[in-house]
């Protein structure tokens, strides 16, 4: 197994200045290592943000690299084929290899991901390596990614599981309203809604906490979840829709508070559980600290926005909402809880069965 700091000193060695990307538990010991780094490592909105912010390093003279997860690779695309390979950027990506080799041992979202990442970047044309646990060879793998960036071409190090050495232990602190507390109060005020859930802890929590045929928990698909609600509630306009995000996946595609607050129904109320980490990847921190969400809110066109932090506050921002047109934004800062893991929503329920019973539960057929 490469060891964390092995893989930061091995970056370290191949020049690079700069590293940026979206969080992977497969990259979770490194991005602890780089987080207490000022500056060094850019938490970016999304996959194409950041390979773009590492093209525009290079463009201005500082190497840099680019921290993925598979299933995200969709989201670098348009950078990757527009910009990169147009212009000749050579960076350097690596890239988790989640469903990968058996997709049974892994999520199910990551199934198509984990069988298609090595032909895709086949058909783009563009060298890849497959990364062994040993520091040797990745100081090998480097060597030759460097040739490719010599011809202006950007490569791709994939990385399966138990590569790189995980994170270690971080300092136990008090988390007296975490997300379990947060889904806790917003249970009461989810009667008669149709609720889309983020990809992560949030719908793992709230499964566990109290199951119900119109909830649809997002598997995958980080920072789409705003999006479906919009759609429920253009199909529904006479229902309430409730979408519970977290604050990495909004600040992913926040374009989309803009599109809730054009398009948003009356009905549609947008929760966000802020605890300014990716809390299933390893707690990386997110950039949700520098958010005013007030100011964001009002700009977006929501209706109203309410910011609390406390299980009191956000109990009565819910509840003064059903009398009142939306689409309404409402924000709790909530404490990360590490170490705390939900049982999986797949564990009880396949993607179909799930997609199944929300639809049955939608019509008003049985769940």
């Amino acid at each position: 197994m490469i060891s964390a700091a092995g893989f930061c000193a091995a970056l370290d060695g191949a020049g690079v200045r700069l590293v940026t990307g979206v969080p992977c538990s497969y990259f979770a010991g490194p991005l602890q290592l780089l987080e207490r780094d000022p500056g060094r490592y850019v938490p970016a909105a999304n996959e194409g943000a950041a390979l773009a912010i590492a093209a525009g390093a290079e463009l201005a003279g500082r190497r840099s690299a680019v921290l993925i997860q598979n299933s995200g690779f969709g989201n670098l695309l348009n950078p990757l084929t527009s910009l990169l390979m147009t212009f000749d950027l050579p960076v350097l990506v690596f890239m988790s290899l989640r469903g990968w080799p058996d997709p049974a041992l892994d999520e199910p979202q990551h199934a198509v991901m984990g069988r298609t990442s090595q032909g895709l970047l086949a058909a783009l044309g563009l060298p890849y390596w497959v990364l062994a646990p040993d520091e040797d060879h990745l100081a090998e793998v480097l060597a030759v990614a460097d040739a490719a960036r010599r011809g202006g071409q950007p490569a791709f190090v994939l990385v399966p599981k138990a590569v790189i050495e995980p994170a270690g232990p971080e300092p136990a602190v008090p988390a007296p309203f975490g997300r379990r507390e947060a889904l806790s109060v917003i249970l009461p005020h989810l009667t008669g809604a149709l609720v889309f859930t983020t990809t992560g802890y949030v719908s793992r929590e709230l499964y566990g906490l109290a199951d119900h045929p119109t909830t649809f928990y997002m598997q995958g698909s980080m920072g789409h979840a705003l999006a479906l609600g919009v759609g429920a509630a253009l199909a529904q306009p006479s229902r309430r829709v409730v979408v519970i995000d977290g604050d990495g996946a909004v600040l992913m595609h926040l374009g989309t508070c803009v599109t809730a607050g054009a398009f948003g129904s009356g009905g549609l109320v947008h929760v966000v559980l802020d605890n300014g980490a990716y809390e299933s990847t390893g707690g990386q921190r997110t950039t949700s600290s520098t958010v005013d969400w007030q100011a964001l809110g009002a700009a977006a066109g929501y209706t109203s926005t309410a910011v609390t932090d406390s299980a009191a506050g956000l109990s009565g921002a819910l509840g003064g909402l059903p009398d009142r047109q939306g689409p309404h934004l409402v924000v709790a800062r909530i404490d990360a809880t590490p170490g705390v893991l939900p049982p999986r929503v797949t564990s009880g329920l396949s993607p179909a069965e799930l997609r199944h019973r929300f639809q049955r539960a939608v019509s008003g057929g049985a769940g």
